[in-house]
């Protein structure tokens, strides 16, 4: 960035000076945005021209800022994904705008008290990108896959691009049978009049007659199996390919490459944790992401099917879910090498062991935070695996988390095959400053391997499904998980100066859904699973026998409030009962239903779970809660968990996610479909997936004492109209169907894994070049940073 001329920042100065001197005067050497715009309210109040001073609109538009006592330096985020940096002398009040490389210099000297070194190594991917197509507007984002299907139509109108098309066509088979295309079309012109003689023939068949009865003349065309099971989708998808060889279009671009037979395995990576289909949700490191996984498997078998079935390709899909095998599996199923995933024909979980670097087997669960010295290892396993139990490459790679992207980062680099990266969630958006001050974190979490990790996966990813808009680009106030990767430094490690550009195409929003089949409606009675309720009355008023529990509910005519997650700090579990305990009017109104955790701090041995086990019992003790909270260790059994939803409903009750920061929150969506009112965070997915007042509420885990009137608001507007619940209710319901169901899900994907698969073939989308600097950065810092952690 070039530096701007020194301006004068003009009238007011006194106050301007003071404005600053506020700043400074708060004896922080880093202000977050909510301390700016405080400081400022509190600076300006009675004098609305310092409102309208040249600062004043920088600063309203801050991030953050950092301050030594003689500068202040301004993140200011003009607009999404825009980004301006600002110093002002305290006295002087001269305004000048720096480069980045400045701005996160002056921030690794108040880390690193003064000292900076003057040749870091810097992360600059910008000039990998000047050629590569981007979008412009915000409102794009998220909507790669569609920017791309715009470009890649207006230059199929030539021959050249359009020879592209048909080379790619050529390239499908399976099983040794040659799918498509086959030698007898060598150009586009001769594609162009087999497609018409074609549609000759197949006009003169009735739209049942199969494939089969009219395949050699089809075969004698240069047409192989792969365009329809029958004359009617085999006609139509002649159509849609003369059609783009005629006069390209975006959508019919993208229906016609979705009908094309290319993927027939998907291997998806998620190695840490409990994988597994009982018995594992509430153990370390395990939680929304497993579900998430199997029910993603489930939507993307059936449409792989359906897409298969319909071009008339008698094969059954494969799909290998990649995991680790834990010997010591406390008694789940994670030290079987193999599993067939319930609900489906031909999909199964993989478990490949984690080794040292002597080759043994580590018997044990290790944290998330501490695998990284295992995983390039169980790269090399896992490919061998792999390739044996599918007999081939896959077509599809998708990793998940930190670590499952960077597994797939390496594996489709090796194979050559198209990479999906899926975050779910990214703990530099999770833990404040946790770049700036990754030395003091690197003992517990090993930020220093995760980011490198975040960064080399993203960028060498061929496309990234986000659940949510929020997730990459945030809102007009704050900052996306995506985006807070653009720029950032570590000190003493490196300086990111462009790392991740939340306008590059590769980003596609594509929202996970809740099996239908185990959560819908309360109202739906002739599902509801009766024979459940007595057990579920058991967990929620019973006396606990037979399973950990602390408190029991006193008043059972009490509407519940209700929450559920894993116990750790980011998720707040603790947060809501105080804010309970805190509330007399919300606790006269309703019961308090935890169910997340161990309630024995003994039965843990995740240290963060340890400390909020502790802060529970102490704010049971503190507020007096034994008779009006419930608080139950987590519960694995989906199909009781979607009762227990109903169950909750029943008693016109609301579910709460108090969660400090939430990426998705799959919990919410079951509570949704299942008819119960939110109470969602709004920081991350949740404050997208609900809408405000219509089908639940949005709150600020940062004010509890609001939250609690809020919630306490809602049950009094309640019991005065009681038909209120219901419209909430319904509200939750609706939107749900609307936006976040598997089978969109598995569709959206399926079509995304093929356009991305063609534009791999025909761009360079691939970016020699980026991936080769990568893998100079994963050689030369992401290793280096494992050795650390092994000899610790």
């Amino acid at each position: 960035m070039s530096r701007a001329p020194e301006t004068e920042i003009g009238a007011g100065r006194d106050d301007l000076c003071g404005l600053v001197r506020r700043y400074v005067d708060l004896g922080k050497p880093f202000l977050l945005r909510s301390e700016l715009l405080d400081t400022l309210e509190e600076h300006a109040a009675g004098r609305p021209e310092l409102k309208d001073s040249k600062l004043a609109r920088m600063v309203s538009r801050c991030q953050e800022a950092a301050t030594d006592g003689h500068f202040v330096y301004f993140a200011q985020r003009q607009y999404i994904g825009t980004w301006h940096y600002y110093r002002v002398h305290v006295d002087t009040l001269e305004l000048i705008e720096v480069p980045v490389e400045e701005y996160l210099a002056f921030k690794e000297r108040l880390v690193d008290s003064g000292k900076t070194d003057p040749w870091p190594l810097e992360i600059d991917l910008t000039p990998f990108n000047r050629e590569f197509p981007r979008l412009r507007e915000s409102r794009s984002i998220g909507h790669g896959v569609s920017f791309l299907n715009r470009m890649l139509s207006s230059s199929l109108s030539s021959d050249v691009a359009a020879e592209k098309l048909i080379d790619f066509l050529r390239v499908h088979h399976i099983r040794g049978q040659q799918l498509m295309l086959n030698g007898n079309l060598p150009d586009v012109e001769s594609v162009r009049r087999a497609l018409r003689r074609a549609n000759r023939h197949l006009a003169e068949l009735s739209d049942d007659t199969p494939w089969s009865e009219f395949s050699g003349r089809m075969k004698e065309l240069g047409f192989e199996c792969g365009w329809g099971k029958d004359a009617a989708r085999a006609r139509d998808t002649f159509r849609l390919l003369s059609d783009i060889l005629q006069a390209p279009a975006p959508r019919e671009l993208e229906r016609f490459l979705a009908r094309v037979p290319m993927i027939f395995s998907v291997v998806i990576l998620t190695p840490h944790g409990y994988f597994g289909q009982s018995g594992v949700l509430g153990l370390p490191d395990t939680g929304g992401q497993v579900v998430y996984i199997l029910d993603q498997v489930r939507a993307l078998e059936r449409e792989m099917f359906l897409r298969l079935e319909a071009q008339g390709i008698e094969i059954e899909p494969e799909i290998l879910v990649v995991t680790r095998l834990i010997p010591e599996a406390r008694g789940t199923t994670c030290d079987q090498p193999r599993e067939a995933i319930a609900g489906t024909r031909n999909a199964k979980i993989l478990r490949v062991p984690f080794r040292d670097s002597s080759g043994e087997v580590i018997p044990q669960w290790i944290s998330r935070f501490k695998i990284w010295p295992y995983l390039e290892r169980f790269t090399d396993e896992v490919q061998r695996e792999v390739l044996s139990e599918l007999g081939r490459r896959p077509g599809i790679i998708i990793g998940n988390y930190s670590d499952g992207n960077l597994v797939a980062s390496l594996l489709s680099r090796r194979l050559g095959v198209t990479q999906c990266t899926i975050a779910h969630a990214l703990e530099k958006a999770k833990y404040l400053m946790s770049d700036l001050f990754w030395r003091d974190n690197e003992e517990r979490y090993h930020f220093s391997c995760q980011f490198t990790a975040d960064l080399i996966a993203m960028n060498t990813s061929d496309f990234i499904v986000a659940s949510t808009f929020q997730e990459i680009a945030g809102t007009p106030e704050t900052v996306g998980q995506y985006e807070s990767y653009r720029t950032f430094t570590m000190p003493g490690l490196y300086r990111v100066v462009d790392g991740v550009d939340v306008f590059d195409p590769k980003f596609n929003i594509v929202s996970p859904g809740a099996d239908p089949e185990v959560y819908f409606p309360y109202s739906e009675t002739d599902r509801r699973l009766n024979s459940l309720h007595p057990q579920l009355a058991e967990l929620v008023f019973g006396d606990g026998s037979g399973q950990p529990v602390h408190g029991h509910l006193a008043d059972r005519g009490k509407p519940l409030i209700f929450t559920m997650a894993r116990l750790d700090r980011i998720k707040n579990l603790t947060g809501l009962v105080e804010w309970y305990g805190a509330h007399p009017r919300l606790r006269e109104l309703a019961n308090l239903l935890v169910i997340g955790g161990h309630v024995d701090e003994a039965e843990s041995s995740d240290d963060e779970e340890q400390d909020q086990i502790r802060r529970m019992h102490e704010l049971f003790a503190l507020h007096g809660l034994d008779d009006c909270v419930r608080w139950v260790a987590s519960q694995s059994d989906r199909t009781v968990n979607g009762e227990l939803y109903r169950f909750v409903a029943d008693t016109r009750g609301a579910f709460v996610q108090p969660a400090l920061f939430e990426a998705y929150g799959l919990t919410v969506i079951e509570a949704m479909a299942s008819g119960l009112p939110i109470f969602a965070t709004c920081f991350g997915g949740p404050s997208e997936i609900v809408v405000d007042k219509i089908s639940g509420f949005h709150i600020d885990p940062n004010h509890g004492d609001v939250v609690a009137g809020q919630i306490a608001d809602f049950f009094e507007r309640c019991s005065a109209d009681p038909e209120y619940w219901e419209r909430i209710s319904r509200g939750a319901i609706d939107r749900v169907e609307a936006h976040y169901t598997w089978k969109l899900y598995g569709e959206r994907i399926m079509t995304l894994a093929r356009v991305y698969g063609f534009w791999k073939y025909v761009t360079n989308l691939e970016r020699e070049e980026t991936r080769r600097y990568l893998e100079m950065f994963y050689s030369l810092q992401y290793r280096r940073r494992v050795e650390t952690l092994e000899s610790s």
